[in-house]
């Protein structure tokens, strides 16, 4: 049986500096942690709310996937993150059900966590992202 955790809820932005000053004016929190993910073309910050983290996402160029996200959508959620502790059984759970994978294999992401995403089609139009992490 696989187990699965909210990791994060990604959000798209056009200043990570503006939406930080308001997390912390709003609800007096901070990043835990700011990191560019050259690989995704992002410049992250990652908030924690209870158990979970709210991401921040700002695109490194306009042709980056978050920046053509932002520019067909404009700021908002762009994606939900699952944790799992085993990628490649996730992965091979949910092929096995017919899911339409992005990767079919993980590559590395924020953190240095082994990450892939699942097709929004296979969620109601959300696109899932796993991420691999010690303990679910």
């Amino acid at each position: 049986m696989l187990a699965y955790n909210i990791h994060h809820v990604a959000i798209a932005v056009e200043s990570i500096d503006d939406a930080i000053a308001g997390y912390e004016s709003l609800y007096n929190i901070t990043p835990i942690s700011r990191e560019t993910v050259e690989e995704q073309g992002v410049s992250e910050a990652m908030i924690a709310v209870g158990g979970s983290h709210i991401q921040l996402l700002e695109p490194l160029t306009p042709e980056s996937p978050i920046g053509r996200f932002l520019s067909q959508n404009g700021e908002g959620m762009h994606h939900i993150a699952f944790a799992v502790s085993n990628i490649e059984a996730a992965l091979a759970h949910l092929k096995s059900r017919g899911a339409k994978l992005i990767d079919e294999t993980p590559r590395i992401g924020g953190g240095g966590h082994r990450i892939a995403f699942v097709h929004p089609k296979e969620l109601a139009g959300t696109l899932v992202e796993l991420v691999e992490v010690d303990h679910v």
